[in-house]
Parts: C-alpha cells; sequence; structure tokens
C-alpha cells in the first residue's frame, strides 16, 4: 500500500464520522503512524468555568490516535478503540483544541496509541492532556 492510498483511506474514513462534523473537526495532517485533527473551542463546548470540555479533548485525541493506528494497519481494516486513558494536565483554554495521535508500537492484533492534546490560542499552544490507549482492526462494513 502506497502512502497516498493510506491517506485517501484514512480520511475517506474520517468523513464518515458524524461526530467530527458536529464537532467541525478537521483532519490536518496524515503519516504513517500519526494523525493530527483540530476542532474549534465554540460555546457549547465549554464546561461552566469557560474551558473546552473534557470530553471534547478526549474525543479528539481518542480520534487522532486511532486513525494514526488505521494508517498502519492493513487497507481491508477499519479500527475501533479497545480502551483509552486520559490525563487532564491544565484548562483547555483557547480558540480551538489540537490533537496528535501517535502509534508507539504496531502489532499484528493490537496497536498502541498516545495522543496529546494541545489548546490553541494565536500563536501559543498549551499541552492540556494526554492519553494512552489501544486500537484493533476490525473488518470493514
Amino acid at each position: 500500500m502506497t502512502d497516498i492510498s493510506m491517506e485517501t483511506r484514512v480520511r475517506a474514513s474520517f468523513a464518515q464520522q458524524t461526530m467530527m462534523q458536529t464537532l467541525a473537526a478537521s483532519l490536518t495532517s496524515v503519516e504513517p503512524g500519526r494523525c493530527v485533527i483540530r476542532a474549534p473551542i465554540v460555546d457549547h463546548f465549554r464546561q461552566q468555568h469557560g474551558a473546552a470540555h473534557a470530553g471534547l479533548a478526549f474525543t479528539l485525541g481518542d480520534t487522532a490516535a486511532g486513525y494514526a493506528a488505521l494508517s498502519m494497519m492493513p487497507g481491508d481494516t477499519e479500527v475501533m478503540t479497545v480502551e483509552m486513558k486520559i490525563n487532564l494536565l491544565s484548562p483547555a483554554l483557547g480558540e480551538a483544541l489540537e490533537a496528535v495521535g501517535q502509534v508507539m508500537r504496531a502489532g499484528k492484533r493490537l496497536t498502541i496509541v498516545t495522543a496529546e492534546v494541545f489548546a490553541l490560542q494565536g500563536e501559543t499552544r498549551k499541552s492540556v492532556a494526554l492519553l494512552q490507549g489501544t486500537m484493533i482492526p476490525v473488518a470493514q462494513r
């Protein structure tokens, strides 16, 4: 499989995620073993202190890590999360969140992934969450 077909496959799968559409998220970068997703922090995604809700950080981190894993999987598979852990480091204050997902180990059946989520404000980029999890290939529907 070439890098072009891998990127096309990952982007096509991402485009089918209605949750990402609801969040106005965009897949800004796809490389083998690494994906970056960005979404604006809009008023209805904030918690009571004005920061982005942790659910937004988790959703973006999980999805970025999942697509990083998919980029390393066979072309006839899709991906699902087996488990995911999050450490919230700081309130997610800013204009947008950016999640950088990476493959730490790609096995035949399980892929170990991480994601770091950043809050973006102008030129400032602050780490607000770290995720670690496990992904599994599944048959395409």
